[in-house]
């Protein structure tokens, strides 16, 4: 039987107590964690700079290994940048020009091929590009990022001397400052999934539940009753198989029949602009998943913030069911 997506009756009140419980939320913790993602973000900024001499006289060698990886991309390359905090960018652009410059104009205005800039992103070098080929792209994007870049903030480079500890910091602070203001959505969202999964584990532990990984190949209904896991990758698919994440995954104490257990994706928003623009995201999900495990599968969505009649009519129609996270009740009509 459905929870809340056949009681359009209660949809309004459950609206206003959610962006309620969202706003009460994000006034209290958010500012926090912006705060502490900057902080961490200056140190690794600071890292970078001294690992590139200061950004002082890019060389090739230094593209190849640190700029874009590291420096001005804070890519995957390095153990300690930003993109391996549990963080998503969505504008991981170069801070250190003037003005700073987003991926794709970086692309357009040195002429480098994108899949090169793409594949340095994700950590690596093309392997299959001649080192000829590979020299000359990087070539093009040093000499875009060097012309352009920001004397205001890296004083030393006009000046054609060695940073100080204080200019290096202040520095720092500035570049980590302006890719946080770029990706600030994404820092609240993620505080506020963390936040989510850390209710959901604790709801469940009162209830008796363990917390248990699935382990490498093992299939979904392989789950013991009475256990749940976080962010799984499920796979679907018929001649392409795609992993498909999903946030929570229930094993019910008393099983159902088809030994599949519940999947819940657990979903906050801020405004409700985004969240009718992206809606076909859990729709899409749901057709994905049923492909597979057939029409029984349970795919519930866990909501805070702003979900508006709209959404919640939309993902009704889909015959996708949700539990709000401030009537956490709901989930004992799902027999957990």
């Amino acid at each position: 039987m459905p929870i809340n997506a056949d009681k359009p009756h209660l949809w309004k009140q459950d609206i206003l107590q959610s962006v309620d419980l969202f706003n009460r939320w994000f006034m209290k913790f958010a500012p926090k964690a912006f705060r502490d993602t900057r902080i961490r973000v200056t140190k690794q900024v600071e890292e970078a700079l001294l690992l590139t001499n200061d950004l002082r006289g890019l060389s090739h060698d230094q593209q190849r290994q640190l700029v874009i990886r590291r420096t001005l991309r804070l890519g995957p390359g390095h153990p300690g940048t930003l993109s391996h905090q549990p963080i998503p960018i969505d504008q991981d652009t170069p801070m250190c020009t003037c003005p700073p410059l987003a991926r794709d104009r970086l692309i357009g205005l040195s002429g480098a091929g994108k899949s090169v800039v793409g594949t340095m992103e994700a950590g690596s070098i093309p392997p299959r590009m001649t080192s000829s080929l590979l020299a000359e792209n990087l070539a093009r994007i040093v000499r875009i990022i060097s012309r352009m870049l920001d004397k205001d903030i890296l004083p030393w480079i006009g000046g054609r001397r060695p940073a100080t500890d204080v200019e290096r910091h202040r520095a720092s602070t500035i570049v980590a400052d302006r890719l946080c203001g770029s990706i600030s959505d994404p820092i609240i969202r993620n505080a506020q999934e963390k936040r989510q999964l850390a209710i959901m584990a604790a709801y469940l532990k009162r209830k008796g539940y363990n917390q248990q990984s699935l382990q490498a190949g093992e299939t979904l209904i392989a789950m013991q009753p009475g256990t749940f896991a976080f962010r799984v990758n499920v796979v679907v698919g018929d001649v392409r198989k795609v992993k498909l994440p999903i946030d929570v995954v229930i094993q019910p104490k008393v099983p159902r029949k088809s030994r599949l257990p519940i999947l819940m994706e657990a979903k906050s928003a801020g405004d409700f602009t985004n969240v009718n623009k992206r809606r076909k995201e859990e729709a899409t999900k749901m057709h994905q998943l049923r492909a597979v495990y057939g029409d029984g599968v349970e795919f519930i969505l866990l909501l805070c913030g702003y979900f508006d009649s709209g959404y919640l009519g939309y993902e009704a129609a889909e015959g996708i069911d949700w539990i709000w996270e401030h009537r956490l009740s709901d989930l004992d009509l799902l027999g957990i």
